[in-house]
C-alpha cells in the first residue's frame, strides 16, 4: 500500500469446519459452570484475558474431530528442502525490519496453545517453512520470506521468475540465497506475474534486471491481459477503506503472539519493504496460449474473475509441472474478502479448476503454486484439483439452493455447511476464506445486501437506533449485567448482540467497551480462520486502546502511481471531491497531455465531477496543458501543480482560479478512520502511541 499527497490531496493505491467453529458451538454449553476470564499475565495488552473454559472446550472438540492423522501436508512441505534463510530478520532499506521471522518461532514449540484453534496452529506451523526448496530439478522456490512464494524456473540462458513477492528487500534476500545454492549466477531472463494482487509483483525491483533490458526485450515480463488496468484499479476507488479494513483482516497492528496474530493462512506476515512495478511487455490474451519463454515451453490458461480479476495458470509440458497460481492452494480461498473487493465467481472458479484437471491433470506429475507447498504424483494432484473444484462449486450451488428457498444473507452463514467429505480434507479448510463469510458473499453476488424484509430496506444507522434498544432493554446497567452473564455462560454471540448496542449508543462508556472487547477476544480465540480471528482481536484491541497511531511500515511506490491511467486519476478525484463543498460551482476544463497524445474534458456540474477521454470542449473555462510525465510528479506529491504552472512546465489558458476552487472541494481520506465507536477520542487523548506503550515497539518495528 502507498499513500501520496498532491495538490488535490491523497491518492491511495494498494501495491473451520462449521461443525467445529459454527455459532451453535460458539454459544457454549449451558451446562458448563459460569466462567469469567481473568486478566492474563504475559498477554500483550494489560486488559487481555485468558481463554475461558468455554473456549478451551471448543478447541478441545476441534482437536478430537479434525483429521490430524493425515500428515501428508507436512511430508510435502518438507520435501525438496535445500537450505534455510540465513537470517530470521531482513532489514528494509528504510531501516526497520521488512521481515521478522523471529516472532514466529514460538510456533515451533512442541505444545498446544489454548488461545489458538488447533487447525490454525497446524497451518501456522506449516507456514514456518523459511528457506529454499527444490520442486523438481529446474524449478525452485523460496518460501516463508513473504506472504507468497517466489519461484525460479531454469531457462535456456537464465532464470524465469514467477511472482516476485511484495517487496524488493524480500526478493533480494530470497534471490541471494537461491543464487548461492542453485542459481550459478545465471541472469534473470523473464518474469511472470500470475495475477494482479500486490504480493505477486510488488518486489520485482529487487530482481537484478534493468529498465533498459526490459525495454529492449532482453528481459520479458509476462502477465495476463488487462493486467495493468486491474492491478491499479481494484485498490484505488475504495483504497482508503480497504487499507483500514486490512488492519482487521490481516491483523496489521496486532502483535505476533499466542493471544494475537498467529498467521495469515496463505503465509505469515506481508513483508514491509519497498514496493515497485515493472509493466508487462507481453500479455497473454487468449484463453489458452502456448509459447516458449527462454527456451521453456509453457501453456498459459487464462482464468479471469476467479481468485483475482485477471489471473492465469501455467503448464510446463516438458517438465509435467502444473503452476496453479493462487487458484489452487492449501485452503478455501475468499469468495468475499473481508478487506473489501468485488465478490468473486465461485462457479467460474470451479470450472477453470475443472478445465485444468482435464486439460493438464492427466499428465502432470507435480503441482505448485504461489503460496504453500507443491503436490507430487499424478494421483495426489488429481485428488486436490477435484476437491478444490467441488469446494467452490458446492459453495455456489448450495448457497443458491438455500437462497431460492428464502434463506437470506443474514441467515445463510448459520445454515450453510460444506459436506463432511470436503471438511475432512486439510486443503479445503478455511485458512483464508471461511464458509461463514464466503456463503454470505455468494448471496451478495447474486441478490445483494437486502434480506427482503422492508424493515431492513432503509435501516437507521447503528448509532441512531442503538439508544432506543438501550432504553427498551432498561438501560446500561441491565445490559452490562446481562451481557456479563451471557459472557460467563460462554454465549458470546448473544452477549455481543446486546453489548454492541450499548457501545453504539454510548461510545464513551469504557466499561461497556471493555466487556465487548472481552467478548470479541473469546470469539477470536475460537476461530480457525485467520481473517476472522484477526478481525475480532483487532476490534478488541481498538476498544481497549483506541485507534493505533504511528506509521505502518510501507514505502511509497512511484511505479504504481505511474501505472495509474490519467482517466483513473481523474475518476478518483471525483470520489475524493466532497459534493457538499461543490454546490453552485460549475466549470468546463480541457486537459491535454501532449507527450502521450491524451485529451480530456473535465466538467464540474450538479456538484459532480466527470471526465470524458478523447474530446475537447469548444469553449472551456480553462485549458490545462501538461505532459503526462510531469502530471505524474503531481500525482506522486513530488511537485505541486501550482509550482509546475509557475515554472512553465504546465501551461494554462483561461481562468486558473478554477484549480484552486476544485482543490478546495477535495478531502484527504484518513487511513485510520473510526470503526468501533469512541475509539477516535481514545487515540486523540493518548499521550503516547498506545501500541508502543503496550508492546515496547513502534508499529513500524
Amino acid at each position: 500500500m502507498t499513500t501520496r499527497r498532491n495538490f488535490l490531496g491523497t491518492v491511495s493505491a494498494a501495491s473451520a469446519a462449521f461443525a467445529v467453529t459454527g455459532r451453535h458451538l460458539l454459544e457454549g454449553n449451558p451446562a458448563m459452570a459460569a466462567d469469567t476470564a481473568k486478566p492474563l499475565e504475559g498477554h500483550f495488552h494489560p486488559k487481555g484475558k485468558a481463554p475461558s473454559s468455554h473456549t478451551i472446550e471448543i478447541l478441545k472438540k476441534a482437536r478430537e474431530t479434525l483429521p490430524f492423522a493425515d500428515t501428508r501436508d507436512f511430508d510435502e512441505q518438507k520435501k525438496g528442502f535445500i537450505a534455510p534463510m540465513p537470517d530470521l530478520r531482513i532489514k528494509a532499506d528504510a531501516g526497520h525490519d521488512a521481515v521478522d521471522m523471529e516472532r514466529f518461532q514460538f510456533l515451533n514449540e512442541d505444545k498446544e496453545f489454548d488461545s489458538i484453534h488447533p487447525s490454525m496452529l497446524r497451518i501456522a506451523r506449516l507456514n514456518n517453512n523459511y528457506g529454499l526448496y527444490e520442486v523438481i530439478p529446474g524449478i525452485y522456490q523460496v518460501r516463508g520470506v513473504d506472504l507468497s512464494d517466489i519461484t525460479f524456473v531454469r531457462g535456456k540462458t537464465g532464470w524465469i521468475v514467477f511472482d516476485p513477492l511484495v517487496s524488493a528487500e524480500a526478493v533480494r534476500a530470497a534471490t541471494k540465497l537461491f543464487q548461492e545454492k542453485v542459481g550459478e549466477g545465471r541472469p534473470i531472463t523473464a518474469v511472470v506475474y500470475s495475477h494482479t494482487h500486490g504480493d505477486h509483483w510488488g518486489g520485482v525491483r529487487g530482481l537484478d534486471i534493468k529498465d533498459e533490458d526490459v525495454a529492449s526485450g532482453k528481459v520479458q515480463i509476462i502477465a495476463p491481459v488487462d493486467f495493468m488496468d486491474f492491478t491499479v484499479a481494484e485498490n484505488v476507488f475504495a483504497g482508503n477503506a480497504m487499507n483500514r479494513r486490512l488492519f482487521y483482516q490481516y491483523g496489521l497492528l496486532l502483535p505476533v503472539s499466542p493471544h494475537g496474530f498467529v498467521t495469515q493462512g496463505l503465509g505469515h506476515k506481508i513483508s514491509a519493504g519497498a514496493t515497485g512495478l515493472m509493466a508487462p511487455t507481453r500479455l497473454v490474451s487468449e484463453p489458452i496460449e502456448e509459447f516458449d519463454v527462454d527456451g521453456v515451453r509453457m501453456i498459459f490458461q487464462n482464468t479471469p474473475n476467479t481468485e483475482a480479476p485477471r489471473e492465469m495458470n501455467t503448464y510446463f509440458p516438458d517438465m509435467k509441472a502444473l503452476w496453479m497460481a493462487e487458484n489452487v492452494t492449501a485452503t478455501l480461498h475468499n469468495i468475499y474478502t473481508l478487506r473489501g473487493a468485488q465478490v468473486r465467481d465461485p462457479l467460474r472458479w470451479s470450472k477453470y479448476i475443472s478445465e485444468a484437471l482435464y486439460r493438464f491433470g492427466k499428465d502432470a506429475e507435480v503441482m505448485f503454486a504461489s503460496h504453500h507447498w507443491p503436490r507430487w504424483g499424478n494421483e495426489r494432484i488429481r485428488e486436490v484439483l477435484r476437491d478444490q473444484r467441488d469446494l467452490y462449486a458446492h459453495m455456489n450451488n448450495q448457497v443458491l439452493h438455500f437462497a431460492n428457498q428464502g434463506v437470506t444473507i443474514n441467515q445463510i452463514h448459520n445454515l450453510y455447511r460444506l459436506p463432511d467429505s470436503i471438511l475432512q480434507k486439510w486443503h479445503c479448510r478455511g485458512y483464508h476464506g471461511s464458509p461463514e463469510h464466503n456463503s454470505r458473499g455468494v448471496i451478495q453476488r447474486f441478490l445483494g445486501f437486502w434480506d427482503c424484509n422492508p424493515a431492513t430496506l432503509v435501516p437507521l444507522s447503528p448509532e441512531d437506533s442503538a439508544p432506543l434498544y438501550v432504553e427498551m432493554m432498561g438501560g446500561s446497567d441491565k445490559i452490562m449485567a446481562r451481557g456479563q452473564a451471557l459472557h460467563n455462560e460462554g454465549k458470546y454471540f448473544l452477549a455481543q448482540e446486546i453489548v454492541n448496542k450499548l457501545v453504539q449508543a454510548e461510545p464513551s462508556n469504557q466499561p461497556a467497551k471493555d466487556l465487548l472487547a472481552d467478548i470479541f477476544e473469546q470469539i477470536g480465540y475460537q476461530q480457525e480462520n485467520p481473517g476472522l480471528r484477526n478481525s475480532f482481536l483487532a476490534g478488541a484491541y481498538e476498544l481497549r486502546t483506541g485507534i493505533p497511531e504511528g506509521e505502518t511500515a510501507s514505502s511509497s511506490s512511484p511505479d504504481v502511481i505511474r501505472a495509474m491511467s490519467t482517466e483513473l486519476f481523474l475518476n478518483f478525484l471525483g470520489i475524493r471531491m466532497d459534493s457538499r463543498k461543490a454546490e453552485g460551482l460549475r466549470f468546463t476544463m480541457n486537459l491535454i497531455t501532449p507527450d502521450n497524445g491524451e485529451k480530456f474534458i473535465v466538467e464540474l456540474e450538479n456538484a459532480t465531477l466527470t471526465n470524458i477521454q478523447g474530446f475537447l470542449a469548444d469553449k472551456p473555462d480553462l485549458t490545462l496543458t501538461i505532459n503526462r510525465a510531469d502530471l505524474e510528479q503531481t500525482m506522486m506529491g513530488a511537485k505541486s501543480l501550482e509550482d509546475q504552472i509557475k515554472d512553465g512546465t504546465a501551461k494554462v489558458e483561461g481562468d486558473p482560479t478554477i484549480l484552486a476552487k476544485l482543490a478546495a472541494t477535495m478531502v484527504d481520506f484518513d487511513p485510520r478512520f473510526e470503526v468501533m465507536p469512541g475509539t477516535r477520542q481514545m487515540a486523540e487523548v493518548a499521550a503516547v502511541d498506545p501500541f508502543e506503550a503496550l508492546t515496547g515497539k513502534t508499529i513500524a518495528e
